[in-house]
């Protein structure tokens, strides 16, 4: 049995997109990691940094831990509440890019 596939489009803000060749959509392929898995978040990050290593710097700390003040939201939900990296993506699923707002004081 093949390893499931999933197209995965990252939308990022022009701060990340300038790192990724002045890109604000792309489209990457995740996929599970064993036999009747779902592709997720986390493979699917791998994929995109992968294919535009200059922007990892930017998502990713030493560790390989998204940074704190990156947000990911999967079909509109927060990922972190959808279980960050391991969360199962959905076919077509689009990943939202955001970094954080401060609020002004």
């Amino acid at each position: 049995m093949a390893k499931p596939i999933t197209l995965v489009t990252f939308v990022l803000p022009s701060a990340l997109g300038r790192w990724a060749g002045d890109m604000v959509e792309i489209r990457v392929f995740a996929v599970a990691d064993h036999d009747g898995g779902h592709p997720t978040l986390g493979a699917a990050l791998d994929t995109l940094c992968r294919t535009h290593p200059s922007i990892e710097r930017r998502i990713r700390d030493d560790q390989g831990r998204v940074r704190r003040h990156i947000g990911m939201f999967v079909c509109g939900e927060n990922a972190r509440g959808l279980g960050g990296l391991g969360c199962a993506l959905p076919p077509g699923a689009e990943v939202h890019l955001m970094p954080a707002l401060t609020r002004a004081r």
